[in-house]
C-alpha cells in the first residue's frame, strides 16, 4: 500500500518536533520529506547563546543528526529555498529549481530577526543573531574589534551580549525601555538581574532610542534621539522576530501577521497547515519553544487520524538561565487590575518572588535566583487558580510534585535534548538515581539551558515517592471552594444552576410555570424569591429555552451614548451613525446587568471609550474595539478587543462581544467583573476567531 506524501517546509524545531510525534504515532503512515534552508541538520535554535559562550559546541546542540534522518526514511533537502507553492497543482518550487509534490503539506518556515528602519542599518558589521552562521561572525569579528553594541534589552540580547564578553569584546546593551526583559519580569527583578549582569562585565544604555547607526560604510557608533552617542565597531540587532509569512501570502494562503491557522493548525487551504512561530492561532503568534511543541502534538495526532483535543492557546512562560541566573516568568505580569498576591525578597540570597493576582484568581509569576517552584506556580497560572491555594496547608502535598504527577508520561520535559517524563521515570527507576545531577549525566535533562531543572527535581521526588508508597501514584489535589449559593432557595451556584437550565427544553417537559421547574429543581421555596426568580428566567432565555409566562425579564438596559457636541467631520458622522444602529439593533436585548456601550469620533471626544461596557473609538486605521471599562467605582479602564476597518466589521466584533457576556456571564454580574472573571486575554482570543465571531453577532440578533 502506497504512503501519502508529506512534505515540510522548514527544518526548524517546531516542524521536525511534528514529525517526530508522527514516527511516534504512525510511523508508516507518510513518505516524508523536509526542506529546510540552511546546510545542516535540525538544532536547538535557543542553545546557540551557549554556543557564542563557549559552553557547547556546534554538535553539542544538534537535536537530530544526519543518521536519525536516514533511520527514519526522511528525506531531508537542505540549502534549498522554497519560493512557491502551487495549492491547485500540489507542488512546491525552490529556488534552485527543484520541484517536489505533496499530498499534505506543513509550513514551519519560522520567523527572522525584526529589523528595525534605522538609517545605516544596512552598513557592515551591523548584524542579527538568529543562526549557526551568525554565530561564526560574531566570533571573527572579535578577533578583530573590541567595542560591541547590542540594540535590544530582552533575553536574546542580553545573551548576545554575554556571548560578546566571553569572546573578549566590551558589550553595551542599549534598550528603548526603562528596564531590561521588560515583557517577562517586573521592575525589580530586571534591577537585580541587570546589577548580576553588570557583574559580569556587561554595560547598559536604558531608555534611549537609537536614531542612526554612524560611520560610511562600516559601522563605528550609534547616534540616540536625545543627542548622545556611543562609540561601537560591532552593532547587534536583538530587538524581536517576524513571522515568515510571505511564501504563504504569495500563495494565496490566508496570512494575518503569521499564518492564520484553527484549532487543529489548519490554514485555509485544504491539506496545508502551518505550525510553529509562522502561525497565528486565534490571532497570536508564539516565539516560546514550549506551544510550538504543543502546537505539534495536536498536528500530529490530526494527520495520522487519531482524536485530539483542539489546541486552544498556550499561557506564555519562560523558565531559563540568563548568563548563569535562573529566571522564571509566567503569564501576566502587569496590566488593569493586576494585584500582587505574594512578594518576597531575600536580598542575602539574591532571591526574588512575586505571583499577581486578578479578581482573585492567580494570573502571573517571576522568580529570579531560586525557580524551583516554577513548576508549581505555572499550573497555578493555567487553571486560573484561586489564590487560596498559594497558601502553605499542613500536611498539604508538594505543589511541584504535584504538577509533575500530572504531566503526561510522554511529554517533553527538556525540550533542549528532547527527554519526556517517560524517560526521566525509566532511569531513575531502572539506575537508582538520587539527584537531579545524576539525572542530567544519563538522560541529558536539564543539561543545556537548565530550565527544566525543577521540573527534574520534582520527577526524581515523585519517582520516589511512588516507590516508597508501593506504586500507587496518588497524589491529592486541594480541595476547591464550594460556590456560592444563587440564593438562600438552594445550594446550586450559578455555574451549576445555568448547566442544568440549559438542558431543559421547556416546550418538551411541559414546565411551562415557574413553579413546575422549581419543583424538578428541588428549590426550597415553591415559587422562589426576588432573587431567583430572574437569574432562573435570564439563563433560561439564553440559554435557548423558551420564555416562562409572564415572569421577570433580564435587564434590557443598553445605554448608548456618542459625542454630539464635535463637528460633523467624517469620523463624528460614522460615529452618529454607528450609536444609532447600536440602539435599534440592540434595544430589548436582555442582559446579565445593564450595559453601557460609549461610540467617540476620536480622542478628544466626551465619551470615553475606554471607561465603557463596550467603548468604540474612531481612529485613522477604522475602528478600535475596547471592553471591560466602568466609569463609577470601581474604575476599570477597558482593555483593547480588536480593530476593525469599516463600521459593519466594528459592529459585528462590538454585537459578539455582547453575545458572549450574554451567555458566559452570571446573572447581575457587570461586564467588567466578568472580564476579569473569564480573563481578558481568553475573552480576546476567543473574539479573534473570525468564524465565532459572526456566529456570536448573528445569535445576537436572533435573539433580539
Amino acid at each position: 500500500m502506497s504512503r501519502s506524501k508529506l512534505v515540510i517546509i522548514g527544518n526548524g524545531m517546531a516542524g521536525v518536533k511534528c514529525v517526530e510525534e508522527i514516527i511516534a504515532l504512525e510511523p508508516d503512515t507518510y513518505e516524508v520529506v523536509i526542506y529546510g534552508n540552511e546546510p545542516r541538520p535540525n538544532y536547538n535554535r535557543i542553545m546557540l547563546s551557549k554556543v557564542l559562550q563557549g559552553e557547547h559546541s556546534l554538535q553539542d546542540i544538534i537535536i537530530n543528526d544526519w543518521t536519525w534522518y536516514a533511520e527514519h526514511h526522511i528525506r531531508l533537502c537542505t540549502g534549498e529555498t522554497v519560493h512557491r507553492i502551487d495549492t491547485r497543482g500540489k507542488y512546491i518550487e525552490t529556488e534552485s529549481g527543484l520541484k517536489e509534490t505533496y499530498d499534505v503539506l506543513i509550513l514551519a518556515t519560522g520567523s527572522s530577526p525584526f529589523i528595525p528602519p534605522i538609517p545605516g542599518i544596512d552598513k557592515e558589521r551591523v548584524m542579527s543573531f538568529r543562526t549557526i552562521d551568525d554565530c561564526t561572525r560574531m566570533s571573527d569579528y572579535s578577533k578583530t574589534y573590541r567595542k560591541a553594541a547590542v540594540i535590544g534589552g530582552g533575553l536574546l540580547g542580553l545573551e548576545a551580549a554575554r556571548g560578546l564578553l566571553h569572546l573578549g569584546m566590551e558589550a553595551v546593551v542599549v534598550h528603548n525601555a526603562p528596564y531590561i526583559m521588560n515583557r517577562q519580569l517586573d521592575q525589580k527583578a530586571a534591577s537585580m538581574l541587570q546589577q548580576e549582569l553588570e557583574g559580569q562585565g556587561m554595560s547598559f544604555l536604558l531608555a534611549k532610542n537609537t536614531q542612526k547607526i554612524t560611520g560610511r560604510s562600516q559601522a563605528q557608533g550609534l547616534l540616540f534621539t536625545d543627542g548622545s552617542k556611543l562609540e561601537a565597531q560591532v552593532v547587534i540587532v536583538a530587538v524581536g522576530i517576524r513571522p515568515n509569512v510571505d511564501l504563504a501570502r504569495r500563495s494565496g494562503i490566508a496570512t494575518n501577521r503569521a499564518i492564520m491557522v484553527d484549532d487543529y493548525m489548519c490554514t485555509s487551504v485544504p491539506d496545508i497547515y502551518a505550525v510553529g512561530e509562522c502561525a497565528e492561532h486565534r490571532g497570536i503568534s508564539y516565539g516560546l519553544v514550549a506551544p510550538l511543541y504543543e502546537q505539534g502534538k495536536v498536528l500530529a495526532r490530526t494527520l495520522c487520524g487519531q482524536e485530539t483535543p483542539e489546541y486552544k492557546g498556550s499561557i506564555p512562560y519562560s523558565q531559563l538561565k540568563v548568563s548563569g541566573v535562573d529566571v522564571f516568568s509566567a503569564g501576566e505580569i502587569s496590566g488593569e487590575g493586576m494585584q500582587t498576591a505574594i512578594q518576597h525578597l531575600d536580598g542575602i540570597q539574591g532571591t526574588y518572588k512575586k505571583v499577581l493576582m486578578q479578581a482573585g484568581k492567580v494570573r502571573g509569576a517571576i522568580l529570579f535566583g531560586d525557580t524551583t517552584e516554577g513548576t508549581a506556580l505555572l499550573g497555578l497560572v493555567q487553571r486560573g487558580a484561586d489564590v487560596a491555594e498559594l497558601a502553605p496547608r499542613e500536611g498539604a502535598p508538594d505543589p511541584a510534585e504535584m504538577a509533575a504527577a500530572a504531566l503526561p508520561a510522554q511529554e517533553t520535559v527538556c525540550a533542549c535534548n528532547n527527554v519526556t517524563k517517560a524517560a526521566i521515570m525509566k532511569a531513575i527507576q531502572e539506575q537508582g538515581l538520587e539527584t537531579a545531577d545524576q539525572v542530567k549525566e544519563q538522560t541529558k535533562a536539564s543539561g543545556s539551558c537548565g530550565g527544566c531543572r525543577p521540573m527534574v527535581a520534582a520527577l526524581l521526588k515523585h519517582t520516589h515517592n511512588l516507590k516508597n508508597n508501593g506504586g500507587t501514584g496518588v497524589v491529592a489535589t486541594p480541595d476547591k471552594p464550594a460556590p456560592m449559593p444563587v440564593c438562600s432557595c438552594t445550594d446550586l451556584g450559578h455555574a451549576e444552576l445555568k448547566e442544568i437550565l440549559a438542558d431543559i427544553d421547556v416546550l418538551e417537559t411541559g414546565l411551562s410555570e415557574i413553579s413546575l421547574i422549581l419543583q424538578k429543581l428541588g428549590w426550597g421555596s415553591e415559587h422562589g424569591c426576588s432573587v431567583c426568580r430572574p437569574v432562573i428566567h435570564y439563563y433560561l432565555q439564553v440559554s435557548g429555552g423558551t420564555m416562562v409566562v409572564r415572569e421577570l425579564e433580564g435587564h434590557s438596559e443598553i445605554q448608548v451614548r456618542w459625542d454630539d457636541q464635535i463637528p460633523l467631520s467624517s469620523y463624528a458622522r460614522d460615529a452618529r451613525g454607528l450609536a444609532a444602529q447600536f440602539r435599534a439593533s440592540w434595544i430589548g436585548a436582555a442582559m446579565p446587568s445593564p450595559v453601557n456601550v460609549g461610540v467617540a469620533p476620536g480622542p478628544g471626544s466626551l465619551v470615553s471609550a475606554l471607561v465603557q461596557d463596550i467603548g468604540l473609538l474612531a481612529s485613522p486605521a477604522g475602528w478600535e474595539i475596547y471592553a471591560g471599562g466602568h466609569a463609577e467605582h470601581p474604575v476599570k479602564q477597558g482593555g483593547l478587543i480588536g480593530v476593525a476597518e469599516t463600521e459593519v466589521q466594528a459592529a459585528t466584533l462590538a454585537s459578539a462581544c455582547l453575545q458572549w457576556y450574554r451567555q458566559t456571564a452570571w446573572y447581575d454580574e457587570p461586564l467588567w467583573a466578568w472580564t476579569e472573571r473569564l480573563g481578558f486575554m481568553s475573552i480576546r482570543e476567543t473574539m479573534l476567531d473570525d468564524q465565532l465571531q459572526k456566529e456570536l453577532a448573528a445569535t445576537l440578533q436572533a435573539d433580539i
